[in-house]
């Protein structure tokens, strides 16, 4: 049984040629690479915004250079879509995370506001690049189509944590994914505001919003 297994794994391996596995591998480490120097320009991105930023002066706040940079990526709205693709994309998995672990409707309204909370504690100049982002590409079409992509994935996040938690309740809702979206992207960008201001109290509004607002979605009988 190994030596056919082995056999199976070979013949696999013999169907790509050299070149193609070298072609391959070079994808995979130039994607590795963007990665990498995404993740290291996040930080000065976040600080200074769209309209305040270039490749250049994104290389003085890192330990890359300007050419390394404008190798793996065209411009600043390649980076910072990139950036943006790649840190709403884990933001995306801590509330599925939120959804998969639980069990009653109050747990799972308890943990999504508790994230929101914490996020808008934590990564602040983060959100503010997105919604940076997400303003400039009413102006510029460049990255709209970038920006609506990410949009519709957050939106379908919301509608994973919305619609469980009316599953868990054993209640219909009144709204539907994109009246739920707003809803929440509101309450979220006023409490980011607030945040940015310097309100300590900002996080635990959006928190005690979130919880009853969510339960105000569903129908309750009479």
């Amino acid at each position: 049984m190994a030596q056919v297994a082995n056999k199976g794994v070979t013949g696999r391996q013999g169907s790509e040629s050299a070149g193609e596995r070298i072609a391959r591998r070079q994808v995979d480490k130039f994607a590795e690479r963007r990665a990498q120097l995404a993740a290291s320009a996040l930080r000065t991105l976040a600080e200074l915004g769209y309209a305040r930023t270039s490749l250049r002066e994104i290389a003085q706040n890192s330990e890359f250079s300007h050419g390394v940079l404008h190798y793996y990526f065209r411009d600043k709205v390649d980076l910072i879509t990139y950036c943006v693709r790649q840190y709403k994309a884990e933001c995306v998995t801590r509330y599925d995370q939120t959804v998969t672990t639980a069990d009653t409707a109050e747990e799972l309204r308890h943990g999504f506001a508790d994230v929101l909370a914490t996020t808008l504690r934590e990564d602040a100049a983060m959100h503010r690049l997105w919604y940076d982002l997400r303003n400039q590409s009413l102006f510029e079409e460049s990255f709209r189509a970038d920006v609506l992509e990410i949009d519709q994935s957050l939106e379908r996040m919301i509608w994973r944590i919305v619609s469980r938690f009316a599953e868990l309740a054993d209640a219909p809702l009144t709204v539907g994914p994109g009246v739920a979206y707003a809803i929440f992207d509101g309450l979220f960008q006023q409490g980011l505001l607030r945040q940015l201001a310097g309100q300590e109290a900002a996080a635990d509004e959006l928190r005690a919003h979130v919880e009853v607002v969510l339960d105000e979605l569903l129908v309750r009988g009479s």
